[in-house]
C-alpha cells in the first residue's frame, strides 16, 4: 500500500509539473501539456485506478497551492483519471475465460471524456453559446487583429469562422491526446512487465452498434442552436474522430494481403499527419465498415494461411 501511495504521488508530481510547464511559453510545454495524463494513465493501467485518484487528487492540490484556484480547476478539468479497464475484472491473467474490455468500447470512453472536458473548459468561459462565442472571438481579436486600428472586414470573417470550428476542433484534439496518451500509457506499463491485458489487436477494434445511432442524433441536434447545438458539434466530433480511427484499423486489415503494406500504411499516415485533412478518408471507410462490414466480407473471401511445413 505504502508503495503504491508513493507511485502515485511521484505519477501526480510529474502530471503536475507537465501541465504547469506551459506557463513558460516555450514551444516543448505544449508537447508536455498535451502528455500530462500519460503519468496518471500509467499508474492507473500498472497500479490500478485509486492509485491514479490519489495522484490527479495531489497534483490538483499542488497546482493550487504554488498557482491558484483556476490552475487546480483547469487541472482536474482537462486532466481526466481513466483506467480503460486495462486490467481485466481482477481474475487471474491465466483463466482461458478471461474476457478483457473491448477496445472499441475503451475508444468510446475516451470519446465521452474528450466531450466532458472540452465543455467543461467552454463552459469557463461563459454560461451560453453567446456568451462562450463572444468570449472566443474577443481573445482571437486580441491576438491576430491590429493593436492600434479596429480590424478589416475580412478579418472578422476569418476569426468568425475559427471560433465556429473551435469547439469541434478541441473536441478533436483531445480525443486524439487521450488516445495517444492511453497507447503510450499501454506501452510504457507492458514494457514494465505491470500490464495483465493481453496485447490486442487493433485492427480488429469496432465500435458498438449504437454509436452510429448516437452520431446521427448528435449531428441532427447540431443544427438546433444554442448551447444544445454547441454540445452535439463537439460529442459529433469527438465520434467522427472515433469512426476515424477505426478507419485506420480498416485499413490494417484491407491491406493484409498487399506485398508492400509497411510502405502504404507509412505513406497513409505521413499524408495524414501533414495535411490533416485526408483524415476524411479515414472517417468515411470507418462509417462504410460500420454500415456494411467492409473487414468481415474481406476476411470471409481471404483464403486460409497455408499449413506451416
Amino acid at each position: 500500500m505504502i508503495a503504491m501511495v508513493l507511485i502515485a504521488l511521484a505519477a501526480g508530481c510529474a502530471s503536475a509539473l507537465m501541465f504547469a510547464s506551459i506557463i513558460s511559453g516555450a514551444l516543448i510545454s505544449l508537447v508536455l501539456f498535451y502528455l500530462a495524463p500519460l503519468p496518471l494513465m500509467v499508474a492507473a493501467i500498472g497500479w490500478g485506478p485509486l492509485s491514479a485518484t490519489i495522484g490527479g487528487i495531489a497534483a490538483a492540490i499542488g497546482l493550487g497551492a504554488l498557482f491558484g484556484l483556476p490552475y487546480c480547476i483547469a487541472y482536474a478539468i482537462t486532466v481526466p483519471i481513466a483506467n480503460a479497464a486495462a486490467a481485466g475484472n481482477g481474475a487471474s491473467p491465466v483463466a482461458p475465460t478471461l474476457e478483457w474490455y473491448p477496445t472499441g468500447r475503451i475508444l468510446l470512453w475516451i470519446a465521452g471524456f474528450a466531450v466532458l472536458t472540452t465543455l467543461a473548459a467552454l463552459l469557463t468561459l461563459g454560461t451560453d453559446a453567446a456568451a462562450i462565442t463572444a468570449t472566443m472571438k474577443r481573445g482571437l481579436l486580441r491576438i491576430l487583429g491590429p493593436r492600434a486600428t479596429s480590424p478589416s472586414a475580412e478579418l472578422e470573417r476569418w476569426i468568425d469562422a475559427l471560433v465556429m470550428i473551435a469547439p469541434s476542433a478541441a473536441a478533436v484534439v483531445a480525443m486524439m491526446t487521450l488516445t495517444i496518451n492511453l497507447w503510450l500509457a499501454a506501452r510504457i506499463t507492458a514494457t514494465s512487465g505491470r500490464l495483465q491485458r493481453a496485447r490486442p489487436d487493433l485492427k480488429a477494434t469496432t465500435l458498438p452498434p449504437m454509436t452510429l445511432v448516437a452520431l446521427c442524433v448528435a449531428i441532427a441536434f447540431g443544427f438546433t442552436g444554442g448551447l444544445l447545438a454547441m454540445s452535439a458539434q463537439i460529442a459529433a466530433a469527438a465520434l467522427l474522430m472515433a469512426y476515424a480511427l477505426t478507419g485506420f484499423a480498416v485499413l490494417h486489415t484491407l491491406t493484409l494481403a498487399l506485398r508492400s503494406r509497411a510502405l502504404w500504411l507509412s505513406c497513409t499516415y505521413a499524408v495524414v499527419v501533414v495535411f490533416g485533412w485526408p483524415v476524411l478518408a479515414m472517417v468515411v471507410l470507418g462509417l462504410l465498415d460500420a454500415v456494411f462490414g467492409l473487414r468481415e466480407r474481406y476476411l470471409r473471401t481471404r483464403p486460409p494461411p497455408l499449413p506451416a511445413a
